[in-house]
């Protein structure tokens, strides 16, 4: 992954998007369309059983190393959501038998265990990542052997594949609708701070394009690498540039140092807001400081009103190992599992390529604490609400801004006249 980082930070570089594109390699990051009329190799042959009475999924989340703050939980609410599935009686009768790994922060690991979990342990269908690095280790592994990988995290867009459901949000479901409320609050200088790696660079090149659109100054760009938790320079580059707002896409433990370092120099709430995409109800009261009057863009909060979601706390709860809070990442992974079961009964099988076609054919939804959600067949994307929560003094968000109704998942940004094609060509690759 050093590679990817380095190819991005030199495409990313100012004023080298636009010609970026005759620089990268043709075919990187392909969409599910071109993927298609490739001649790819065919994948290997599949050793899912499931002639008996179970089903073997994969988990795959970092228990260890610095993204273990965020993915444990996920790790705990994907057994939830198995456990709640069979004891309805399973997936097509089949009860699941869940097989846990560690990705343990790393993305070569990641690509180990997949490989393991699809050619050794046989699993149906692959459920984790938390980070586009990890994700970008799985995709060729899950490519290569026709497996299915189901990610639940918010992240850049500007992929698909046939081999990957996506239940957090793309770019236009998140970062767009924080840009818009920024906007709308009359916020006029912007400080990009992010972890070193796809991510961060490529939603902020994003970011820089839509804040021209709307006349929202860029006063500063930095980035520390996600094992690494001293901000205190870059923070202090933040308070030289004064700015209206601080836009987080830091991830992991990361987030402990920045915030001890924003508040080290004086920052605060009141004067220097943060609105962040990778901080949510369980990280908040693990950052070390009171966080109280800063900001989110998510699609789900505890604190959302809908039908499902206060019986869907309270399993959490009262689930063995629970953080005793839920979050969009985790809620996401929960929906991920109720999506994957929804495929193959609308497949009737558990092949992954009928489970495509499934989903092309038939508008598959979930029934989700967000609301209902609907899949994308095409792009493997599901629908969304949009939401600005501001921390309060119970690590809980009130929201203070709502999407009106729910978001279409656009992962290439193709609706934007503001997203030239050679930049978008040219972001595809670099990310690889």
């Amino acid at each position: 992954m050093i590679t990817t980082g380095r190819r991005l930070r030199t495409l990313l570089a100012a004023g080298a998007m636009a010609s970026a594109a005759a620089l990268v390699l043709a075919g990187c990051g392909a969409r599910t369309d071109d993927a298609a009329s490739s001649e790819a190799p065919a994948a290997a042959e599949s050793c899912v059983d499931t002639s008996g009475d179970t089903v073997k999924l994969g988990f795959l989340n970092s228990l260890t190393g610095g993204m273990a703050i965020s993915e444990t939980t996920v790790s705990n609410v994907l057994h939830m959501a198995a456990d709640e599935i069979n004891a309805d009686g399973g997936i097509l009768g089949k009860q699941i038998e869940y097989i846990q790994e560690d990705g343990a922060t790393d993305w070569p690991t990641f690509a180990e265990k997949t490989e393991k979990l699809l050619t050794q342990d046989c699993v149906a269908a692959i459920f984790g990542g938390w980070t586009s690095s990890s994700r970008k280790a799985v995709k060729p592994v899950v490519e290569e052997y026709n497996g299915l990988f189901f990610y639940p995290v918010q992240y850049e867009g500007l992929e698909s594949s046939p081999n990957i459901y996506y239940t957090g949000a793309t770019t236009n479901q998140q970062i767009i609708p924080a840009m818009d409320y920024l906007a709308s609050q009359g916020v006029k200088t912007l400080f990009l701070a992010g972890s070193d790696y796809v991510f961060p660079r490529t939603a902020n090149a994003i970011i820089k394009l839509y804040a021209e659109e709307l006349g929202i100054e860029i006063v500063g760009e930095e980035y520390v690498p996600l094992d690494r938790d001293d901000w205190t320079t870059q923070v202090a580059k933040i308070v030289e540039a004064d700015p209206d707002y601080i836009f987080n896409t830091i991830n992991g433990s990361s987030n402990v140092g920045f915030i001890k370092a924003y508040y080290d120099a004086g920052l605060t709430p009141e004067e220097t807001p943060i609105i962040s995409v990778s901080i949510a109800e369980e990280e908040a009261p693990a950052m070390g400081h009171e966080v109280t009057g800063n900001y989110a863009s998510w699609n789900y909060f505890q604190s959302l009103d809908t039908p499902n979601n206060p019986a869907f706390i309270e399993a959490w709860q009262a689930y063995p190992g629970s953080s005793g809070v839920t979050s969009d990442p985790m809620e996401a992974a929960y929906i991920s599992l109720y999506l994957y079961k929804a495929l193959v009964e609308a497949a009737g099988s558990f092949d992954v390529d009928a489970i495509n076609q499934a989903a092309l054919d038939n508008e598959i939804t979930v029934d989700a604490p967000e609301g209902v959600v609907t899949l994308n067949g095409e792009n493997h994307h599901i629908s969304k609400p949009g939401h600005i929560g501001r921390i309060n003094a119970d690590n809980q968000f009130d929201i203070v801004w709502a999407s009106d109704g729910f978001i279409e998942p656009d992962p290439y940004l193709e609706q934007y006249s503001w997203f030239p094609e050679d930049v978008r060509n040219a972001l595809v690759a670099a990310a690889g």
